[in-house]
């Protein structure tokens, strides 16, 4: 048996849905890797990275092209996002990563690409049906995790708002997809993305230790 073929096998069963190794595990890394940037790690980056190649896996054994895509994204935005935590340039006053909320015109950069991206990986799926069959769902997901991991990587406290949109449709999607455990594991990001949230923004309000620029 290959890796591959063993990260796409059957793990466990529970409540009558079938849990698969890579399904599993990837999103294990990926809760760590969440709260390894709530706590503005720099270790949230490689360790996004590595989630990503492995739900890479979970998400081509379920047919789910816009999941891969977004995972892809995951691991070429984490090594960009990894660069820019290392550099310095993240860095406040205390020596810690500095947050900050964004400026109006980043905002209409951020919800403009979500929707460019959206209408233009949306269209692409509905162009070719066998890469996804759920089109919309999976471009909304590639799209709003691109403009979510962007944030992050400028210590930008919106970026936990746009997980938490991509949230919203994830969810029902891997459960409808058979990725269970994706499903359940979400719930739990949900938990986290909300106190994640609320640490960056009282960071915000301390001007004198997030002082640097992102």
């Amino acid at each position: 048996m290959s890796a591959l073929d063993w990260l796409n096998s059957e793990a466990f069963t529970a409540f009558g849905q079938h849990i698969i190794w890579s399904d599993m595990i990837g999103n294990t890394i990926g809760l760590i890797a969440l709260a390894l940037g709530w706590l503005r790690s720099v270790w949230t980056w490689p360790a996004q990275l590595l989630s990503g190649v492995v739900l890479v896996a979970a998400n081509v054994s379920v047919q789910q092209a816009g999941s891969v895509g977004k995972q892809l994204i995951v691991i070429a935005v984490a090594v960009w996002g990894w660069q820019q935590w290392t550099r310095g340039r993240q860095q406040a006053q205390d020596g810690s990563i500095a947050v900050r909320f964004a400026t109006w015109r980043e905002r209409g950069y951020l919800v403009g690409g979500a929707v460019l991206g959206t209408l233009a990986v949306g269209g692409l799926f509905t162009a070719f049906p066998s890469l996804s069959w759920s089109p919309w769902a999976d471009a909304y997901i590639f799209a709003g995790t691109l403009v979510a991991m962007i944030a992050q990587a400028r210590g930008m406290v919106e970026f936990w708002f746009a997980w938490l949109l991509v949230d919203l449709v994830g969810v029902p999607l891997n459960f409808h997809s058979g990725l269970a455990f994706s499903g359940l594991i979400y719930v739990v990001y949900g938990a986290l993305v909300l106190w994640g949230m609320r640490d960056w923004w009282l960071r915000t309000r301390t001007p004198a230790l997030e002082g640097a620029t992102a």
